[in-house]
């Protein structure tokens, strides 16, 4: 998949955020890798960003916004941040060495931080294009997210578990959130496909502008396709004009960072994280939903030891 390699091997996708840096002293840096900048992982990693950088001693922060997943792990397992947002499966496949997702090699530096919230594919059309159901995107111009991007591993999943492929569609654009979002606006694209948090900017943007369907991603997408995919529902009144609930599938999301960071600044960047669930809900809804106590499940790779050491004194490990 030639879009994959030039999509790794080009640059980063960078906006920068640099926050609370105390001074040329810094003995710590925390580099907060996200997505993009319409998308929910920026505007958590921002606020993520802010509260290290107010309660980590002698630190200095950054935000990364990039093309989210797939990029992050890589990154990471280069030593080019310290934390990562990023979607279950595409961590799972960092881990095996999926070449075919994006990982050309065994990803083994990766630790995990936390479970956080799930992902929701959120699959919309313009109301006019008429489409409703997976088999109605047959013919139509549809954004499946940035190349090598986890969105985009999502999109083939559902679509082949769907007995489809991009084939079928009229035309295959791989652009992020807020690039799918302008082309719809503009007639030149019928539906865009975002895995995000319920609540995404891109989506809450297009609704208040043009009429939209969220399309149904029947149950039985989630049988087929297995964990970490899993059976949920977009609830009615998420977007405008969304009258009703709309079945689709979720997929956990967790932070990960790399075996290189300290097990001090690990142990303080999990602690931090869920000593301020309210503080970072301010930066987005979706923070409402992280959990203390699943924060483990599923977890698709060893926990980092500074982590492992949180959990232990919260009793979730023995």
């Amino acid at each position: 998949m030639n879009y994959l390699t030039a999509a790794l091997r080009g640059t980063v996708a960078a906006s920068i955020i640099l926050v609370g840096a105390t001074g040329a002293h810094a003995q710590n840096f925390v580099n907060v890798l996200t997505g993009g900048t319409s998308g929910v992982y920026y505007p958590l990693g921002v606020g993520l960003s802010n509260i290290y950088a107010e309660n980590i001693d002698k630190v200095r922060t950054q935000v990364q916004s990039t093309k989210a997943s797939v990029e992050n792990l890589n990154l990471l397992q280069d030593g080019r941040g310290e934390i990562a947002f990023a979607l279950g499966d595409s961590v799972a496949a960092a881990w095996a060495g999926d070449t075919e997702a994006g990982f050309p090699q065994k990803l083994d530096k990766l630790r995990g931080i936390a479970g956080i919230y799930p992902n929701y594919v959120q699959l919309v059309a313009l109301q006019e294009s008429g489409a409703t159901t997976l088999a109605d995107l047959a013919g139509k111009g549809v954004s499946v997210g940035a190349p090598a991007s986890g969105t985009e591993l999502n999109a083939r999943a559902i679509m082949a578990a769907a007995g489809m492929s991009y084939d079928d569609l009229g035309k295959t654009e791989y652009l992020p959130f807020a690039e799918s979002v302008e082309l719809m606006k503009n007639r030149q694209l019928d539906a865009t496909l975002q895995s995000a948090g319920l609540g995404v900017a891109s989506i809450r943007d297009l609704s208040t502008s043009v009429p939209i369907t969220v399309v149904e991603i029947p149950a039985s997408i989630a049988e087929t396709l297995g964990a970490p995919y899993q059976a949920a529902t977009i609830p009615a009144g998420t977007y405008e004009g969304q009258e009703s609930d709309v079945p689709t599938v979720s997929i956990a999301n967790y932070l990960v960072t790399h075996s290189d960071v300290s097990d001090e600044l690990a142990y303080q960047m999990t602690k931090l994280l869920f000593d301020n669930i309210e503080t970072l809900t301010s930066s987005h809804q979706a923070a409402a939903q992280i959990k203390l106590e699943s924060a483990l499940e599923g977890m698709p790779i060893p926990l980092h030891p500074g982590a492992e050491r949180f959990y232990r004194e919260q009793g979730l490990i023995n």
